[in-house]
């Protein structure tokens, strides 16, 4: 539910959206398929998406900003259904967006699958957290987030253990085949270092760069994990939104018109 929600977002999206507007449109699909927001009432959060664009790492609120061609907007989407919680988030591209922010993007998530993969049983969390630091940081020089971790997540929508994005190989809880986690790289184009806006709640990057943010709920399974959420439905999504805005934009005015 939570990803065929985020593959919605991605039909949804193009310049001169509100972002309020995909926060309604996505509480709409949900409840109507039978799920709830995670989110909506969570710590007094008022939104059922979490709506972060350009240098917004997290938890960013849902507004009357229209989104711009170069923009990158983060959506991060948790539903509660028959009793469980899932929770996934990816990053979008608006339009043209500069080629370096492409590069974040797609490192970004690809780390998310490089942590899944030490996800198997017998393994430490810091496994997970040593996997997404090496290719984000020691490889592509990115900034990883330190305030803001990864979780256990079923049938609460944060749980034990935690799992940050920096770590040593064999530290942190041993994993057991069954647990589920959500694991979440938040990568800076530039530095690490972020601060909370007066709201109590927008994370930003404290240089102003763009960040990334990609999550995938996954099961600790016996010799890799598992990821329970999908992107390749999204991708899909995405990808002929794309070609469609394009298309559109090649158009003569006075046809957009």
């Amino acid at each position: 539910m939570v990803s065929a929600t985020l593959t919605e977002v991605a039909k949804f999206l193009k310049p001169g959206i509100k972002t309020i507007s995909i926060d309604k449109m996505a509480e709409q699909f949900i409840r109507d398929n039978g799920g709830v927001p995670s989110f909506k009432g969570y710590n007094g959060f008022k939104y059922s998406l979490c709506i972060s664009v350009n240098d917004v790492v997290v938890h960013g609120f849902p507004s009357e900003y229209e989104l711009k061609d170069g923009d990158i907007i983060s959506v991060d989407c948790g539903v509660y259904m028959n009793g469980y919680h899932g929770d996934s988030a990816y990053t979008f591209a608006i339009g043209n967006v500069k080629d370096e922010v492409l590069q974040l993007l797609n490192v970004t998530k690809e780390s998310v699958y490089k942590g899944v993969v030490q996800a198997r049983e017998h393994n430490r969390v810091g496994d997970i957290s040593f996997a997404v630091e090496n290719f984000t940081n020691r490889e592509h020089g990115y900034g990883v987030v330190r305030e803001l971790v990864g979780h256990g997540v079923g049938k609460n929508l944060h749980e034990d253990p935690q799992v940050p994005n920096f770590g040593k190989r064999g530290d942190g809880k041993r994993l057991k085949e069954g647990m589920v986690l959500a694991i979440e790289p938040m990568i800076n184009l530039g530095t690490r270092e972020v601060y909370t806006l007066d709201d109590g709640w927008t994370v930003v990057t404290k240089d102003g760069k763009p960040s990334a943010h990609f999550e995938h709920t996954t099961a600790v399974r016996r010799n890799k994990g598992e990821t329970l959420s999908s992107f390749a439905v999204i991708e899909a999504a995405e990808k002929a939104n794309t070609e469609l805005n394009s298309s559109y934009y090649e158009l003569p005015l006075a046809t957009q018109l």
